[in-house]
């Protein structure tokens, strides 16, 4: 049957019934990320969001969540709610998922990188996609790997050269292991909720943190409530996009491969706007007011020294088979 030969009537309920399938075909991921909407984190996810749009031609459109929202402001519950289904998509770091994953603690034990090179080759090698096979065991599938960077101290007590004026600082820490690292240098170490960090160093209910420079310390105005910052790269921390393995399911190759190009695309583009933020950084920082110490080799060799029961203790935990792939990858990197 033709248009034409349709009355005004029909016409209209044919035109209204393909305009409710078509609105039917659309759909909106939530995703949910830890930081603030001014972060690397955020716009790496914006540009997921824009990328999948224009791929699936508004088919599937990404609202995102800064600061933990939908997880009630619990960052670590963010990936297991993936996991089970209660959320489409998550930007998380590779710490905040070791309570459910023991072994992302890999990425992040101290001292394991010395630039940025050896960093991709495991995050884009065979060790992220160890990673991203183990995740998928409890229902998330990795879209991509991003970045957070290497983690810096600032405190508002003293400045940090050596292991021994990490003593006694009270310091706020993301995750289980950065507990232990933080026990070996002497410090106090107190895990708390990103959401909450900004307040307790205003109130001085911890002396500092410890988080990359572009993609955290800057974008989130942490220079505003410390006064000190070191760069001792001790630790390094990935970010991912990942996917409700029951969410990922429900699509077609096609469609998967939209959700993955986009992803892969996204957090390229979220890696070189970190690294170029870390990169200006340092005089940024400065200009602002903190007092920023650069250590020397020997200097880094020291805290080395000092956090190896602490990288010794997680290796144990993450299994040295994982710890040889990412070593390997290490040496391997140009």
């Amino acid at each position: 049957m033709t248009f034409a030969k349709l009355g005004t009537t029909a016409l209209a309920t044919v035109l209204a019934g393909a305009m409710m399938v078509g609105a039917a075909a659309a759909e909106t991921l939530r995703l949910s990320h830890n930081t603030g909407d001014t972060t690397t984190w955020q716009k790496g996810a914006d540009k997921f969001a824009e990328l999948l749009s224009e791929a699936t031609g508004g088919d599937l459109t990404v609202r995102v969540f800064p600061n933990a929202q939908l997880a009630g402001g619990d960052q670590m519950r963010q990936a297991e709610m993936v996991g089970r289904g209660a959320l489409d998509l998550v930007v998380t770091s590779a710490i905040n998922v070791t309570p459910l994953v023991p072994e992302m603690a890999a990425f992040s034990l101290p001292y394991l990188y010395a630039d940025y090179a050896q960093v991709d080759a495991t995050t884009q090698g065979a060790p992220g996609e160890q990673l991203a096979a183990i995740l998928a065991e409890k229902g998330i599938i990795v879209l991509a790997w991003g970045e957070n960077g290497f983690r810096e101290v600032t405190n508002n007590t003293r400045p940090v050269k050596t292991p021994e004026d990490m003593k006694g600082l009270n310091m706020r820490v993301a995750g289980p292991m950065y507990i232990d690292v933080m026990n070996a240098l002497g410090a106090n170490p107190q895990q708390m909720q990103w959401g909450e960090t900004m307040t307790a160093l205003q109130q001085g209910v911890v002396d500092g943190q410890e988080n990359p420079i572009g993609a955290v310390i800057i974008p989130q105005q942490v220079y505003e409530v410390q006064k000190y910052l070191t760069t001792w790269h001790y630790s390094y921390d990935p970010i991912f996009i990942g996917i409700s393995q029951k969410k990922w399911d429900s699509y077609d190759a096609e469609t998967q491969d939209k959700l993955k190009t986009a992803a892969t695309d996204a957090m390229t583009y979220q890696r070189e706007i970190s690294r170029e933020a870390t990169a200006t950084g340092i005089d940024f920082l400065r200009e602002k007011g903190m007092e920023v110490y650069e250590p020397s080799a020997e200097e880094l060799a020291a805290f080395k020294d000092a956090t190896k029961p602490a990288f010794d203790e997680w290796a144990a935990k993450v299994g040295p088979e994982l710890v040889q792939s990412f070593q390997t990858a290490i040496d391997g990197a140009k």
